[in-house]
């Protein structure tokens, strides 16, 4: 997962220097009809940058976890962006056991956990409000064990890989660069046990949690001339 990250993060800075050095070139006149036709297909151009950012939830009976991530990314072409950014996650859960029948009993264990660290992220829209979107993240934990009984709490400090596969709404996306909202729901599919989108149960088991997240996504050069 960390190469994924790596490579995500020189694929961005190639493209962004690209589109810096055709911003720089100049082009002759032409009709101002070809001229919008060929803004919508290039894949180039500083108009092709975006910041943003979402807040994010996962939640159950025993979990609630609340996040935020500011990332920057590049619009390769209408169908297809590219990001990186930083994770912020922090987790409240209540530890449950689960018996041979599938019932759940809270130990009367907490865990607190904090969460910080990159993610890479791909996003495919098959229609302009419709996206799959897949992220992976490499987060560095602080976790606090609170013992129900009288025993002291424990701290512990690790790492974890996650996988976020999902697909999400849009609303006010035309093509690149404009601004627009967006909600989408996704799993970490690698299901580490130390992932904040999971829920651990006493028994060892562990469960994969809905991820709800809410977001922004600003261009950072408008297009001159745009709508």
């Amino acid at each position: 997962m960390k190469n994924i990250i790596a490579m995500m993060l020189l694929a961005l800075f190639t493209l962004q220097a690209t589109a810096q050095e055709q911003e720089m070139k100049t082009v002759p006149d032409r009709p101002s009809q070809q001229r919008q036709e060929e803004k919508e297909t290039s894949s180039g151009g500083l108009d092709h940058l975006f910041v943003g950012g979402g807040i994010q939830l996962s939640f159950s009976n025993y979990n609630f976890g609340a996040g935020a991530s500011p990332v920057i990314g590049y619009s390769i072409n209408k169908w297809f962006d590219i990001g990186i950014g930083i994770n912020f996650t922090y987790i409240s859960q209540r530890e449950a056991y689960v018996d041979a029948y599938g019932n759940e009993y809270a130990t009367g264990n907490k865990i607190h956990q904090t969460d910080i660290g990159p993610i890479a992220f791909a996003r495919f829209y098959p229609l302009k409000f419709l996206f799959v979107q897949a992220q992976g993240e490499q987060n560095f934990i602080t976790q606090k064990y609170i013992y129900g009984n009288s025993a002291p709490s424990e701290k512990a400090r690790f790492d974890a890989t996650s996988l976020l596969l999902g697909a999400g709404y849009c609303s006010g996306r035309q093509g690149v660069g404009d601004l627009f909202y967006y909600v989408s729901l996704s799993v970490d599919v690698l299901k580490n046990r130390y992932s904040p989108y999971v829920q651990r149960a006493g028994n060892g088991d562990v469960n994969i949690l809905p991820i709800l997240k809410a977001g922004l996504q600003v261009p950072l050069f408008q297009r001159r001339g745009r709508r």
